[in-house]
């Protein structure tokens, strides 16, 4: 029985042509040839495989996909049997192994990335148009910024140049004007005593130095002139003296020119600055004061009233900074006063004593009055500090 399904199966996979003989299909060979290889691994193949492909070739008939090819001749053993499905997959084996490792790899990651993991493209592709959005946000608020700029720009110098024409009115504390303009002529005389008691520091220095160098050359004559050694050595102490008083007077005149300093270029600049932004914030809210009030004479519609609503917000800020920096001016100048008087009076006084005492030539005096006011001469050679004192 067996013999005779295996017959027929091979007549069934003869092809016959028109006049009897046995033909080759074109494809014949290449499945020859790959059945032959198969072949050689056939002994992997069971015979009872070969049986359970033919029952299913006698029940359904032959197909491509699932014919059967004898690599005997007519009434050969089931051994010999090979499915097309297992040339396919052979075929199929034989590409993947000539691919290279690495295109492999690579091919099969991108299959990875491009069908396996969607979460991970859709996450990249949200934190890619939230920095986008995040980066035109920053633009539209850059914009913004700039507008107002501009458009406070051009208020303020509109009120400025109509100020200085006469056309526009400004707001005007005849008080607190009075005040700055008497700081501004105080700090103007208080710039020429410091210029001058520098000059005169400067001058007093040279004379010092000078008088330093005369009292070493007349000590150096009397060794060498026996017959005018008292009278060398009497001018010698004389300068000497006058030398050692004089650097006792720099040293309260330059603790007098360092406070003035501190008056003038840091207690009174920090008052002039605030009112400097005093007086930026008045023009600011006359300008949007005018502004308010040309958009209240004019008619009255939709978007008149819209413009009237915020040019009336936009002066109420102004208003209120403006308010702020003229009450924290007028304390500024009632705090500078005090603290002008009290600072000047301590000054004056110094230099008065120590002036007096050194051209008096009172020593006791002197080196007193520089006790009395706190003030350490440095030791002779020391004018220039150490190392580590300039660190």
């Amino acid at each position: 029985m067996t013999d005779s399904i295996m017959s027929k199966a091979a007549t069934m996979e003869i092809p016959i042509n028109s006049n009897g003989d046995t033909g080759t299909l074109p494809e014949d060979d290449g499945l020859e040839q790959a059945a032959k290889r198969q072949w050689s691994l056939g002994e992997k193949v069971g015979s009872s495989r070969g049986s359970r492909d033919l029952q299913q070739v006698m029940v359904s008939g032959p197909n491509l996909n699932e014919t059967s090819i004898v690599s005997g001749g007519y009434g050969g053993t089931a051994e010999g049997i090979i499915p097309t499905s297992s040339i396919t997959d052979l075929r199929m084996k034989a590409r993947r192994n000539s691919v290279p490792p690495l295109t492999r790899h690579l091919s099969q990651s991108h299959q990875y990335q491009g069908t396996g993991s969607p979460n991970m493209n859709h996450s990249s592709s949200s934190s890619s148009m939230t920095g986008e959005e995040a980066t035109k946000g920053v633009a539209v608020e850059k914009i913004e910024q700039v507008k107002k700029w501009g458009l406070n720009t051009y208020k303020c110098t509109k009120q400025m140049i109509s100020e200085r024409f006469g056309r526009g009115s400004r707001t005007v504390d005849l008080e607190l004007e009075a005040q700055i303009e008497v700081l501004r002529d105080t700090k103007r005389k208080y710039e020429s005593v410091l210029r001058l008691a520098r000059a005169l520091t400067n001058h007093f220095y040279n004379m010092v130095q000078t008088q330093h160098a005369l009292g070493d050359t007349f000590a150096d004559l009397s060794q060498k002139s026996p017959e005018l050694r008292d009278e060398f050595g009497y001018n010698a102490e004389t300068q000497k003296l006058l030398c050692k008083n004089g650097e006792t007077l720099l040293g309260a005149v330059n603790f007098f020119v360092s406070s003035i300093n501190t008056l003038v270029n840091k207690t009174m600049e920090d008052t002039l600055m605030t009112i400097k932004m005093y007086e930026n914030a008045r023009l600011e809210f006359d300008a949007y004061r005018t502004d308010l009030e040309e958009l209240s004479a004019g008619p009255r519609d939709a978007v008149t009233v819209a413009r009237i609503e915020t040019a009336q917000q936009q002066y109420q800020i102004q208003k209120d900074k403006y308010e702020r920096l003229r009450s924290d001016v007028t304390i500024k100048l009632k705090f500078l006063e005090e603290n002008k008087v009290k600072v000047m009076h301590k000054q004056l006084l110094l230099f008065h004593n120590a002036i007096s005492a050194y051209f008096a030539g009172n020593q006791q005096q002197l080196e007193q009055t520089l006790r009395q006011f706190n003030i350490k001469l440095r030791p002779p050679g020391a004018d220039k500090p150490s190392w580590l004192e300039e660190q």
